[in-house]
């Protein structure tokens, strides 16, 4: 594994520990405001894991991303989204 490869993946950890540290932000402010959210760097994991020759199905992904089971994570975590929310992420979808 080259350094670049290291360092990349020591980022993504960090990442992944970032988002586990902040439970608190939902994933439609991650979508409103960077447009992409635990649900699309799961999505990439499998892709990524495609284009190499691996098989990594969504839900192994989610749990990775997530630190458990996603229903689990929904359960305990996840908040409705407020009309404004929607309304925000609903105008930024590309059309």
């Amino acid at each position: 594994m080259s350094q670049n490869t290291e360092l990349e993946a020591a980022v993504f950890r960090r990442l992944l520990k970032h988002l586990d540290e902040r439970k608190d932000v939902q994933n439609i402010d991650l979508m409103n405001l960077a447009g992409f959210c635990r649900n699309c760097l799961s999505k990439w994991y499998v892709a990524a894991a495609e284009e190499q020759g691996g098989d990594v199905n969504y839900d192994e992904a989610r749990e990775l991303v997530y630190g458990m089971p996603y229903s689990e994570w929904k359960d305990k975590f996840q908040k409705e989204a407020t009309p404004e929310q929607m309304a925000k992420f609903n105008q930024s979808k590309p059309k």
